[in-house]
């Protein structure tokens, strides 16, 4: 479906560099995160909720070189990625080609700096605590110039040769990425021919796949456990669940802390269908489902009953047997300049795809082209983050709710100690001093003590207190020095002030960590460790959030 890869982005070139500079965002000190927290089926599936594509940036290419800016979208922006979090999506699938950027070497050398803008771009989406897919994207086309991953290619020993060297270089750059990072080997690989897949250029397409999941998993480090995806013929789920050649790759080199009876790798399908209400640029096709008024505008096949019968395919062949399916495209174009009952149409079509794909274990990932305009599927306006299609937003986030946009409970009946997901270590009452000022840091712990264990009292309206243990247990609280509301605000402990300096909202992150919202900056910022740092010692104190593991603590219950 090449066709919704080249749709041009005509974005109004008079748009201001002012309308971003007032809500820059602070980038992580360090993206990369050592902890890694194993998700099984079902948590994977529901912390990467409902996802988002980047489309044509990344994989976008002119005559055979991939730049970000080919097809007419901008520079990607933190702002851009900030808003898709805003807007309550929890995943970004991040389409990459390579093409021109691989050396011509033995090696295969990959252009550093275009892996490195690769990595930039991931560390955005990883600083707003969102899963992030990578891919290997325009290199399998048959109709992109310096296509090369071509499963109806000559020599398939050269081609499999470069891209185990391409996968080996990339996993390494990502190998000590926490699990929000997930690798998909390709993008709707198949001959360029559309009806029943050849035999033999499937077969090809099943042994890059083993070579991805062993290259990978062979680099070690955190790639031994993270999820991979991997898809059948051009994502095709017909041509995937049904029996037409699809085998599932071994996963031998899987790390030995997993469970033998779980699974670490996901299927990778997209969903257009029908195309000609979802892709087809013409006035025939502009409506579907229960939103639709007029038969005449309704295509003849594709309606819902056959979206949960496709559905339910995957979920019997996959699903069910341990393999998460990931919808990584699916949308519909914008057809609203043509007929007004369109967008209400598209909302449809969103929400059933949520819901079913909720109903079979699946992650459903909109394909976002940054296209604004007729027969555009952007969501958002690239060069201002601003949303433009809030009724298929609300539709996706109707299914999806955000689970980040309040506090999250806290049994207040408890004592925990606070561990840093960073460091492993506790925050902690310097010298046990119950004094006013004294200040507080991170600390190692073999067992609960009063310097280092906590209690959560609610203000009754979304905030908590956090009570030191010291003295009484209920005279000192965690304290924002000066009731500041600046990056660098040092933490320590205080008596009752009854102010904003002592109340925090506490959020719930997908990997069961909570970060800690200070009122005194507006809930903009985040207990955290001082520069990331793992010693013992280190400071706490008061930064704007940035998504980073120093920001995030789990609550360890001690009673």
């Amino acid at each position: 479906m090449q066709i919704k890869k080249l749709l041009a982005v005509a974005l109004a070139a008079a748009m201001t560099l002012s309308t971003l500079s007032t809500t820059t965002l602070t980038q992580p000190k360090k993206a990369s995160a050592a902890t890694f927290t194993n998700l099984n089926q079902k948590q994977m599936v529901t912390a990467m909720g409902a996802g988002w594509n980047l489309g044509n940036q990344l994989e976008a290419a002119n005559n055979g070189t991939p730049s970000e800016t080919a097809w007419g979208n901008p520079t990607i922006s933190a702002n851009l990625i900030k808003a898709v979090k805003n807007a309550g999506f929890s995943t970004i699938r991040v389409p990459v080609s390579y093409l021109s950027k691989i050396g011509s070497n033995s090696n295969y050398t990959i252009d550093s700096a275009w892996l490195n803008r690769v990595k930039e771009v991931v560390d955005m989406c990883i600083a707003n605590n969102l899963y992030v897919i990578i891919n290997m994207h325009g290199d399998g086309y048959n109709s992109v110039q310096g296509g090369w991953l071509l499963c109806n290619g000559s020599d398939q020993t050269t081609i499999r040769n470069k891209y185990k060297a391409c996968w080996k270089q990339i996993a390494n750059k990502f190998k000590n990425y926490d699990q929000h990072v997930v690798f998909e080997s390709m993008n709707e690989e198949f001959d360029g021919t559309y009806g029943t897949p050849n035999t033999t250029y499937y077969a090809n397409i099943n042994k890059l796949n083993q070579i991805f999941v062993d290259t990978v998993r062979q680099t070690g480090g955190n790639n031994a456990k993270r999820w991979l995806m991997i898809p059948g013929w051009n994502t095709n789920i017909e041509y995937t669940a049904g029996n037409y050649g699809f085998s599932l790759p071994t996963d031998n080199y899987r790390d030995s802390s997993i469970s033998s009876s779980e699974k670490r790798i996901m299927i990778s399908v997209h969903y257009y269908d029908p195309w000609g209400f979802c892709g087809e640029e013409s006035t025939t096709a502009t409506q579907w489902g229960s939103k639709a008024t007029n038969s005449s505008k309704v295509d003849s096949w594709g309606d819902e009953s056959y979206m949960k019968t496709n559905f339910e395919k995957m979920y019997n062949k996959f699903s069910s047997q341990g393999y998460p399916v990931v919808i990584g495209e699916y949308g519909a174009i914008d057809k609203s300049s043509i007929d007004s009952r369109n967008t209400a149409c598209r909302a449809d079509f969103a929400t059933k795809v949520c819901t079913y794909a909720k109903k079979y274990g699946m992650v459903p990932v909109w394909w976002d082209n940054g296209d604004t305009n007729k027969y555009g599927f952007a969501l958002f306006n690239r060069y201002t983050a601003a949303v433009t299609q809030s009724a298929i937003i609300k539709a996706i986030t109707t299914v999806y709710p955000k689970s980040s946009s309040s506090s999250s409970s806290i049994d207040t009946s408890k004592t925990y100690m606070l561990k840093n997901v960073n460091s492993g270590m506790y925050l902690d009452v310097s010298g046990a001093k119950a004094v006013n000022g004294t200040n507080v840091l991170q600390y190692t712990a073999s067992k609960a003590k009063n310097n280092n264990t906590w209690k959560f009292v609610s203000n009754g309206n979304g905030y908590y207190y956090i009570y030191s243990q010291l003295g009484n247990g209920s005279t000192f609280l965690l304290d924002v020095a000066n009731n500041s509301s600046a990056n660098g605000a040092n933490i320590g402990i205080w008596s009752n002030t009854n102010c904003n300096a002592q109340l925090y909202k506490i959020v719930k992150n997908s990997d069961g960590s909570y970060n800690i919202y200070t009122k005194s900056s507006g809930n903009k910022s985040c207990i955290e460790v001082v520069n990331a740092l793992t010693t013992k010692g280190a400071n706490v104190q008061q930064w704007v959030y940035n998504g980073h593991n120093c920001q995030k603590w789990y609550l360890e219950a001690v009673n």
